[in-house]
């Protein structure tokens, strides 16, 4: 049975959502499922713009043979090649061999890839190329890595839409609502329109401006996108979102603390941090990477304006869930953002050096203080460091100067690191014969620390 919303008189939307599968892209989660958006337009010339993923094509084949109600199909418009939007086209051309394809070069030769078919007698449109199809003209712009190279939008002047590929999508299934208008869309439907950008399209920002700038241009009253609802009213809350995502600006001033604990030592420690920034004030949230997804805590990261990492040291390396977020943010292009480290290490710590080492690989990353160093878990007194790291937080959240304490002078680390595992002797002598308890290295294999 057929489910379409009109979107206006002559345009429907035929798509369908996906309940059932767990994750999109094989990556990322999708608990409140996901909507594959295709919409057709009934003018002189029957349009359609783009197809499905094969998750719901058979409610969109339904669909689609109801809305043409007899009529052939004209013409397809493919803004993008991805299988979520592409790969009922190879069916959807046995089924209606009279239609053409409208798309770019780049389009045609993923769909030889994809489909081992030539499409011969294709449209090729560039940059500003128009197709008129009765009532209505659109012109087509360029929107490459937004997020794949041969991706189109394209504009209808006659009803001032823009249809805009995979942006301003978002994770999650329309529940019959189909305009974001219509529901509460900042509390229901941000955080998951975050999620997405970042994780989908976060790593392309200066490509997503460069399509924002286009846009600026014309006189958009609608966007419909592949995912996610039709934006008919107040469009401007979700291009000042995405002008800022794609600038990387945080949109709180506030302290993400996503933190990693094998048996507690660095959690506790992570707690401590969080309620001293509570009492002075400062916005705070916490995630733990073992137990919360990965695709979750890169989207706060893009929220927030402060983060400190906290992990312990794991087989001489970086906490694994702490490094998959951290290589993730590197992968997404992330940057602008003031930072702090909390290190735990029973014997070795060497997580604050590893964490410090990814930072590095982002652009415009404060590192706000040395890290905060535990040995298993905080030793009595160190909670002053937290302490200290809060203020620093709070004054730097602010924009204010922290205020400077003066400390008593702190003797060097004293003792022999090894060069193999990281085991520490602490010591001012290092016996000649002494043999390493991990791994059982001679003494000529350690170095001072430094």
């Amino acid at each position: 049975m057929y489910c379409i919303r009109k979107v206006t008189d002559d345009l429907l939307w035929i798509g369908g959502n996906d309940r059932q599968s767990p994750v999109f892209e094989a990556a990322h989660p999708v608990p409140r499922g996901m909507s594959y958006n295709a919409y057709l337009l009934l003018d002189e010339k029957t349009v359609l713009f783009d197809t499905v993923d094969r998750s719901v094509q058979s409610q969109f084949f339904e669909n689609l043979d109801h809305a043409l109600n007899g009529r052939k199909l004209d013409y397809v418009v493919i803004h993008h090649m991805e299988p979520d939007h592409a790969a009922t086209l190879g069916d959807l051309l046995l089924r209606h061999p009279e239609a053409t394809l409208v798309c770019n070069g780049k389009a045609v030769n993923m769909i030889r890839q994809f489909h081992c078919t030539d499409p011969s007698g294709a449209i090729l449109v560039n940059e500003g190329d128009t197709l008129c199809t009765g009532r209505h003209t659109f012109t087509f712009y360029a929107a490459p890595m937004v997020h794949w190279p041969e991706v189109v939008v394209s504009y209808d002047s006659t009803d001032k839409i823009l249809f805009s590929a995979d942006a301003f999508g978002t994770f999650g299934a329309l529940n019959g609502y189909l305009f974001a208008d219509e529901v509460d869309f900042e509390r229901d439907w941000m955080d998951e329109a975050r999620r997405y950008y970042t994780n989908i399209v976060g790593k392309y920002g200066p490509q997503v401006q460069a399509l924002l700038k286009k846009a600026a241009t014309l006189d958009i009253q609608m966007i419909c996108p592949l995912h996610g609802p039709v934006w008919r009213k107040d469009l401007g809350l979700v291009v000042d979102k995405y002008a800022k995502w794609a600038a990387y600006e945080p949109e709180v001033k506030g302290v993400l603390i996503p933190f990693a604990s094998i048996y507690g030592g660095t959690e506790t420690a992570a707690n401590i941090l969080a309620c001293r920034l509570a009492e002075l004030g400062v916005q705070v949230e916490m995630y733990d990477v073992s137990v919360t997804h990965y695709s979750y805590v890169l989207a706060e990261c893009f929220k927030y304006s402060h983060i400190v990492f906290a992990a312990p040291t794991f087989n001489n390396g970086l906490f694994d869930t702490m490094e998959h977020l951290m290589r993730d943010l590197c992968h997404h292009n992330f940057q602008n953002r003031t930072v702090a480290l909390i290190q735990n290490g029973s014997w070795a710590p060497a997580s604050g050096k590893l964490m410090s080492e990814l930072l590095c690989q982002m652009k415009s990353m404060e590192l706000l203080e040395a890290p905060v160093t535990l040995k298993s878990a905080l030793a009595p007194g160190q909670e002053q460091e937290l302490e200290s790291l809060a203020q620093a937080l709070c004054a730097s959240v602010k924009g204010e100067q922290p205020s400077v304490k003066e400390e008593a002078p702190q003797d060097k680390p004293r003792g022999f690191v090894c060069k193999i595992c990281g085991f520490i002797y602490e010591s001012d002598t290092l016996p000649e014969d002494f043999v390493c308890p991990i791994c059982r290295r001679p003494a000529s294999d350690f170095e001072p620390l430094g």
